[in-house]
């Protein structure tokens, strides 16, 4: 038998100590070993006050992003969501491998006008939820939906040719909701938080930015085990987004109007309505492509921003209004549709590594400390309603009332049936 040793050539061996060396002083992709992620979110009503107010039950708490049992608390995740109030929202999330799950704080400059530092504490454990996210609610298993889902896409006063995409309801077995409704969207980049995490709001702090408050400035992060090198500078770029000036114009019979002014910082923006007729739900989207769209009411990367921009998915930062076709949203005998619309504008991420990546690629390179901030805008109308009028009527209810119950003498949903609306809110845990 040949020794093993004779394979390995002088050659041979002197190329892998040769790459063995490259390897070790090139720059590495490695984490760093403490790394901060902050989500900021600006939320509002199209027409109506800003709703700086508590949070509670009812409407109030639905729009809130509240969570059952919150009460009027913020908590971290809501910037997430797209609730309203409070208007701003930060998140913050810290993860130092080296002191994991330990309390920290993060000094902050003043015109954030939430004190000198804000504290950030491991998160409280949670009950575990009933039910795996995204399983089927079990009144959806036991009982057939009615009614068909209508996608229409594209901003223009009338319908395109090739429209709707239908989803009949009636037809499809419960494994084909999830089917039904999948669409674009992109994997979840948020902060994975766990005990070995420390986070704003909390239990000891759960106060939100006010009007006029601004992240720009010099910010630190201390703790046992930080880096003591940890302080970064954000600008008017990692600010807060201002709130979408949205207006809207028409009836629902109509091919309404959406007009905007351009929102700072926005890179893309993005508009989805939705509205149940009978036992029909019918949605729309300013994309230019046919989607449910319910994956892109999220936070995006810049590259698949400037992706689904070339791909007409979103609109360019310089749009500022967009058509929605006649009559998709008038409604059937008896009964007047209130669609309710929704809109994104996209800030995009911010990076920040310290030290910098050197321009060198073979420079050693070993980030101790990184920073990624996220920003977003919202903002909801119902359409057909006049600007600061009944948008908010039912604020002391104890439910949100379904778009085909809302006006006084229509008659509700009968406890047996599935409605798509209840179907939608299921499927997405909503």
């Amino acid at each position: 038998m040949t020794p093993l040793r004779t394979f390995v050539r002088p050659t041979v061996l002197a190329a892998s100590l040769c790459l063995l060396g490259l390897a070790a002083s090139a720059q590495t992709d490695k984490a760093p070993k403490t790394q901060l992620w902050i989500d900021l979110s600006t939320g509002s009503m199209a027409g109506m006050p800003e709703l700086d107010m508590p949070m509670g039950g009812g409407l109030m708490g639905m729009v809130g992003g509240g969570r059952p049992g919150m009460g009027s608390n913020t908590h971290y995740g809501m910037a997430r969501t797209m609730g309203i109030m409070p208007p701003r929202v930060i998140d913050i999330a810290l993860h130092n491998s080296l002191r994991p799950g330990v309390e920290a704080r993060q000094a902050i400059p003043p015109g954030m006008r939430m004190g000198e530092s804000l504290p950030l504490l491991p998160p409280k454990a949670q009950p575990t939820a009933p039910s795996e996210p995204g399983e089927l609610p079990q009144e959806y298993e036991q009982q057939k939906p009615k009614g068909r889902i209508l996608v229409y896409w594209g901003c223009g006063s009338e319908v395109r040719a090739g429209q709707p995409r239908v989803i009949d309801l009636a037809r499809a077995k419960p494994t084909d909701f999830a089917v039904a409704f999948a669409g674009r969207a992109v994997p979840d980049r948020g902060a994975r938080v766990g005990p070995s995490h420390a986070l704003y709001p909390n239990e000891r702090n759960q106060v939100q930015l006010a009007q006029g408050s601004s992240l720009v400035g010099e910010h630190q992060v201390l703790g046992e085990g930080v880096p003591a090198s940890m302080r970064f500078t954000l600008g008017s770029a990692q600010d807060l987004m201002p709130a979408i000036d949205l207006r809207t114009t028409g009836k629902p019979q109509d091919s309404m109007g959406t007009t905007w002014q351009p929102v700072r910082n926005a890179r893309a923006y993005y508009l989805h309505a939705m509205s149940q007729n009978g036992d029909d739900m019918v949605m729309w989207s300013s994309a230019e492509t046919p989607d449910t769209g319910m994956g892109l009411f999220d936070y995006l990367p810049n590259a698949t921003i400037d992706r689904w921009l070339k791909e007409r998915v979103l609109l360019p930062a310089e749009a500022t209004q967009c058509a929605i076709p006649r009559g998709i949203f008038a409604a059937g005998a008896g009964r007047e549709s209130t669609p309710m619309l929704r809109m994104m504008a996209y800030g995009g991420e911010s990076h920040i590594v310290h030290p910098p990546r050197p321009a060198d690629p073979k420079a050693p390179w070993e980030p101790e400390w990184s920073v990624r901030v996220r920003v977003k805008a919202h903002t909801m109308a119902l359409l057909g309603e006049e600007q600061g009028g009944s948008a908010m009527r039912g604020a002391g209810s104890s439910d949100l009332p379904e778009p085909a119950e809302r006006e006084e003498g229509r008659a509700a949903q009968p406890a047996n049936t599935v409605s798509p609306i209840n179907l939608l809110r299921g499927i997405l845990g909503r």
